[in-house]
């Protein structure tokens, strides 16, 4: 069978590839978002793991599941504050919450 009447038998041109060229990215840069991503891991390993263990605390002594429930937070606020201060924004922001999310999430195990 013959090919359909409408196709076009000639080649077409190649479009020429267009390449992004890299920026260089300032070696201050790569440094802060190195030693971020590194205080978000020592940071948020203990708060975490705090705001966890709280639970299962605050089920025999109230009192210290509760305090290791607080002391998540504080590490919480801190890593997310440090995080701030080394890419030099305003301490005071949303993201702050983010340092407040596992104690948040495991309060309302440990106050139900």
């Amino acid at each position: 069978m013959d090919e359909a009447p409408y196709a076009d038998q000639r080649p077409r041109p190649r479009r020429p590839v267009r390449r992004r060229t890299p920026r260089p990215m300032n070696i201050e840069t790569v440094q802060r978002w190195v030693v971020s991503v590194i205080l978000f891991h020592v940071g948020s390993v203990p708060a975490v793991t705090l705001a966890v263990y709280s639970i299962g605390v605050s089920h025999g002594d109230f009192g210290k599941g509760v305090g290791l429930w607080i002391m998540s937070g504080v590490i919480g606020i801190l890593t997310a504050a440090g995080i701030l201060a080394i890419h030099r924004r305003s301490l005071i922001s949303l993201w702050l919450v983010l340092g407040v999310l596992p104690t948040a999430v495991t309060g309302f195990y440990i106050f139900r």
